[in-house]
């Protein structure tokens, strides 16, 4: 058997496996051992690949921020959001939909994770849209795109891990993923702002500037996390694991002690789920690695660009991009997490056409967001559907109009790279 038929038949066996919903950890574990026993490779390479995965640096911040949101989502922020959200647009037709995603630009941006800004804001913002007239279905549909914004803004996880895949820096891509995030959000409401025009949806709180400095004054302590991390970054006083450690001292303080909201029970079942979930992916990104490697040794990058060539018939560094994320949307349909399996992958091929790696990072952020939005496994919509008691299709139906936003924002960020790439040039130069 050749090395690349051999690369081919544990892709499919790992899209396989993940389509019968066997565990990602599972699923990869069993792929990457099947892997290396059709080759041949000496087993023994296998943890010695895993461990110069997971031995990288930037790494460490990554159970330090996945601590510092379950904290910030369980210390209470998530109803002062909501109600600073209100008093600045709930003025607006269909003001209800405009808070909804407001409050994810913001609580994501704080959290960094879609998944967490789904449990954190969709509890609150769904029985709120039913209660208030908004179809179930659309209230879903429209949570589970706006809980997308949360990994463009920082902090993010889905950065974290492309900067441990490609080496970039994490200040960079937090900087990058800025303004696209806060575009995808205007785009948004745009969305939201015609859907209310043609279903005569009315505001849903009058607009009072004392109103938005009280809320504003109970939620501003949530507010400095981000900006301290990502300020420290920039100009250098963090590191991303001394900023991963402050944000948990931060959100700690924040939600015992300020908002009192967290007791010591509450403190063991974040620590639990934190340790769990840093777990996992640590445990993927490290057999991922060793993926990557058994799949570049099988020439899997070169057939990559061997084949982006063929299909693009037009010399252009669009076409060939674009190629690469459906390539990554695809695969997003059945991974998750996306960016630790797929980026060991194509990284040689975006490092044999000279791709900005800092530009593509936003473009695997936005791919992430529209997998989770995409059957068969669309996380997102799994988790919205059960929060508002509605069945996964009529969700998948309601969020046609943002999933045609999202992708018609991608093929924009693709044309223009300066939406990520002007933010990080600005401050470093």
């Amino acid at each position: 058997m050749t090395p690349l038929l051999g690369a081919g038949l544990s892709i499919l066996l790992l899209c396989g496996l993940l389509v019968f919903r066997i565990p990602m950890v599972v699923a990869i574990m069993a792929v990457v051992f099947f892997g290396n026993f059709m080759s041949g490779a000496w087993m023994m390479t296998l943890p010695q690949t895993m461990m110069s995965g997971i031995g990288r640096f930037v790494l460490i911040a990554l159970p330090l921020f996945v601590l510092a949101g379950g904290l910030m989502n369980a210390g209470g922020i998530s109803g002062r959001i909501f109600e600073f959200a209100r008093a600045l647009v709930g003025a607006f037709r269909g003001g209800l939909a405009h808070v909804n995603v407001v409050t994810s630009m913001f609580f994501g941006g704080m959290i960094g994770s879609s998944t967490a800004d789904l449990a954190g804001t969709g509890s609150i913002v769904i029985p709120e849209m039913k209660k208030n007239g908004y179809p179930a279905d659309f209230s879903a549909a429209l949570t589970a795109s706006s809980a997308g914004i949360g990994p463009m803004i920082p902090p993010s996880s889905p950065m974290i891990l492309y900067s441990a895949m490609t080496g970039v820096s994490l200040g960079a891509l937090f900087l990058a993923g800025l303004i696209p995030g806060l575009l995808l959000g205007l785009s948004q409401m745009m969305i939201v702002a015609w859907l209310a025009k043609r279903r005569g949806w009315k505001a849903y709180a009058d607009f009072s500037l004392d109103e938005v400095w009280r809320t504003g004054r109970r939620a501003i302590l949530s507010f400095g996390m981000p900006l301290i991390i990502v300020g420290g970054l920039v100009i250098g006083v963090f590191t991303p694991s001394e900023a991963g450690a402050f944000a948990v001292v931060y959100a700690l303080v924040l939600a015992m002690f300020v908002h009192r909201v967290l007791d010591l029970r509450g403190l063991y079942r974040v620590l639990a789920n934190a340790v769990q979930l840093s777990g996992e992916l640590l445990i993927i990104v490290g057999l991922s690695f060793a993926l990557g490697s058994a799949l570049t040794n099988a020439r899997v990058p070169e057939f990559l660009v061997e084949f982006i060539d063929m299909v693009t018939v037009v010399d252009s560094m669009y076409l060939r991009l674009l190629a690469l994320l459906i390539l990554a949307i695809l695969a997003g349909m059945i991974l998750d997490p996306l960016i630790p399996v797929l980026m060991p992958i194509i990284l040689p091929t975006l490092i044999a056409y000279d791709v900005d790696l800092v530009h593509f990072g936003v473009l695997m952020v936005i791919a992430v967001v529209i997998g989770q939005v995409t059957p068969p496994m669309a996380i997102a919509l799994i988790i919205v559907g059960k929060i508002a008691n509605v069945d996964q299709i009529r969700v998948m139906r309601a969020n046609t109009p943002f999933f045609l936003g999202i992708v018609c924002f991608l093929l924009i960020a693709i044309a223009v790279p300066g939406l990520a790439t002007w933010l990080p040039a600005l401050v470093r130069n």
